[in-house]
């Protein structure tokens, strides 16, 4: 399976999220599949 996102999008993504970027905020920057990565 293709991902979408390399493993250094996920981390920044995460860290993002960890410093307070609210989870729809995040899936608005990258994309709606950004929430389907960051539950894996």
């Amino acid at each position: 399976m293709k991902r979408r996102f390399t493993d250094e999008q996920i981390i920044a993504m995460v860290k993002e999220y960890e410093a307070g970027v609210k989870a729809s905020e995040l899936c608005r920057r990258h994309g709606s599949e950004a929430d389907k990565q960051l539950i894996r």
